[in-house]
């Protein structure tokens, strides 16, 4: 395996990177749950020492993605069905908070400028060129930019930093939605009418918009996990 650590990220610590990583292939299901997790093997293909491979775990277990269970080691919890509800439930709230109470917090389209704009015509432009290629990976990879660039507009670093964490833990989902059959195309309808209200700065129906779009994408989840079961 290629070394991805042999330039460092600015700011961020070996462990940091390591843990990120791990994550990231737990969430897209590399790592299915009920797998165990060899801390010797990950060092050896990351290229490094076991110390921060073995702290990374050790984040990985607070953050409930792993649990190390003696005499077995460490073994991937990765996310439940009730996770998901869940997730989906507060996601809901916290993210129609971000761009309908602008008169009292003055949060999302009040505080969205020309370049945030922009970027988010630009990424839903980049959707429908892979949509039309339907390329499955870059479409997840663009719905995520969409949505943190929302939560960027708010200008809340502690709105943007728990919004974020959801769009994490979301990506195991995600991936197996959007490859079931109509998801890919609904989507980018539904992305499109969040992108039209926030043009008109309306922010009654681009709350609607985003509840519609989680609603739809929540129901998606929730028929796949039924048929992979």
């Amino acid at each position: 395996m290629e070394n991805l650590f042999h330039e460092k990220k600015v700011n961020k610590s070996l462990t940091s990177m390591i843990f990120e990583k791990i994550r990231e292939d737990i969430l897209i299901g590399k790592y299915p749950s009920g797998e165990k997790i060899v801390e010797a093997k990950l060092a050896e293909e990351f290229g490094v020492s076991r110390t921060p491979v073995r702290e990374a775990l050790k984040q990985l277990e607070l953050d409930g993605l792993v649990d190390n269970i003696p005499n077995r080691g460490v073994i991937v919890k990765g996310i439940s069905s009730q996770d998901v509800e869940d997730i989906y439930t507060i996601r809901i709230s916290i993210e129609a908070i971000a761009v309908k109470w602008a008169i009292a917090v003055k949060w999302a389209i009040d505080r969205m400028n020309d370049n945030d704009l922009q970027k988010l015509k630009d990424i839903y432009e980049l959707m429908e060129f892979y949509t039309f290629k339907n390329d499955i990976d870059k479409i997840a990879e663009l719905n995520t930019k969409f949505h943190e660039t929302i939560y960027n507009a708010t200008k809340s670093r502690y709105m943007e930093h728990v919004l974020k964490d959801f769009q994490y833990f979301m990506k195991t989902t995600r991936y197996r939605s959007l490859r079931s059959p109509g998801r890919v195309k609904n989507t980018l309808k539904e992305h499109k009418e969040i992108l039209d209200a926030f043009i008109e700065k309306n922010k009654e129906e681009a709350s609607k918009a985003i509840i519609n779009h989680i609603n739809n994408s929540r129901e998606n989840a929730r028929r796949t996990r039924v048929k992979t079961r």
